[in-house]
């Protein structure tokens, strides 16, 4: 356990598969996350999926030129399934359009996940392909002419232009198990759970820490991040149950303790597990169907939800500064 004293607690709202109805009900979504104050926008990634869902990079990039205040990121995007290069010129250029407002997560994707078989890949070998991919990235970042030669990619003399507008791109790493905290801690600025508890996402950001002394390497006490599916209302509602079963197919885990379903003090209690554990950005997920219902739950997030997360945990001067 740790208390939040300087740590900036924040929360975003993210997207898995895409609950509207229209596009038009989307960007009065977008808008109105701009306008109260949401800290973030979260996509998921999927490339292959019958239900709907947005590209990650597509709507990374359609959020820069829709908004000017509100940060937005992928919520992991799989490396293990791209170009690592890019990969990387995508994210410098949407931070570079977008004045640097991109906080890009990476992760090696899950072993479920229906891209390897329809996409001809290799699950097996995705967590190296992430490691090398991720050092590809941070080298095409920084660097002015890179050579790697790795396992899965090589790269002779390259180089990307404009670079990042950020003088160091954030680099959340998402995954709880030991090589992703070993990953985290060795080229993460961040770490950014998914279906983690309070509990379990607790003991991943311990090992983390642990972890960083050995890579002689620091991460900002409020660089952890968690994410949740709520709902104001009840478990009997069928957007509720309709989210469950998603969930439970997507990801294969029981859905009962990773949703929270109620009032604005059941999302801050949880909010509060969390930060006991370590957490101080988060990635809330509306249970929700529709156009008007997306809206109805972000509305009551944003009035009900935010003062109250503003008033028990204080921004510290030095950010508010």
């Amino acid at each position: 356990m740790t208390g939040a004293a300087g740590r900036h607690i924040a929360v975003g709202l993210g997207l898995a598969e895409f609950p509207f109805a229209t596009m038009g009900g989307f960007w009065r979504w977008v808008d109105f996350c701009e306008q109260g104050g949401v800290d973030s926008l979260w996509q998921t990634d999927r490339l292959v999926s019958r239900e709907p869902i947005l590209e990650a990079m597509a709507a990374m990039a359609a959020i820069a030129g829709r908004t000017r205040r509100v940060k937005f990121g992928m919520n992991v995007v799989s490396l293990a399934m791209r170009d690592p290069v890019v990969l990387a010129k995508q994210c410098a250029t949407i931070d570079a359009l977008s004045e640097g407002r991109l906080l890009p997560g990476f992760g090696i994707g899950s072993p479920l996940a229906p891209e390897w078989q329809a996409m001809g890949l290799e699950p097996k070998e995705r967590g190296r392909r992430t490691d090398e991919a991720l050092e590809v990235l941070r080298l095409l970042f920084t660097g002015e002419k890179v050579d790697f030669a790795g396992r899965h990619y090589t790269l002779r003399g390259a180089s990307i232009s404009p670079k990042p507008m950020q003088a160091e791109l954030p680099m959340w790493i998402g995954g709880g198990s030991e090589a992703a905290v070993k990953r985290t801690a060795k080229l993460g600025t961040g770490w950014q759970g998914g279906p983690e508890t309070p509990a379990e996402a607790g003991a991943v950001i311990a090992g983390i820490r642990a972890a960083l002394t050995e890579t002689g390497r620091t991460i900002e006490e409020d660089h952890y991040g968690a994410a949740f599916a709520y709902r104001f209302g009840t478990a009997d509602d069928p957007a509720v149950s309709r989210a469950m079963e998603s969930y439970r197919k997507r990801t294969g885990r029981d859905p009962s303790e990773r949703f929270v379903v109620g009032g604005a003090e059941q999302v801050l209690a949880r909010l509060a597990e969390y930060v006991d554990a370590g957490v101080s950005k988060f990635i809330l997920r509306p249970a929700a169907t529709g156009d008007e219902d997306m809206l109805a739950q972000t509305r009551m997030l944003i009035e009900q939800v935010l003062p109250a997360v503003a008033a028990r945990w204080p921004r510290p001067r030095k950010q508010a500064a």
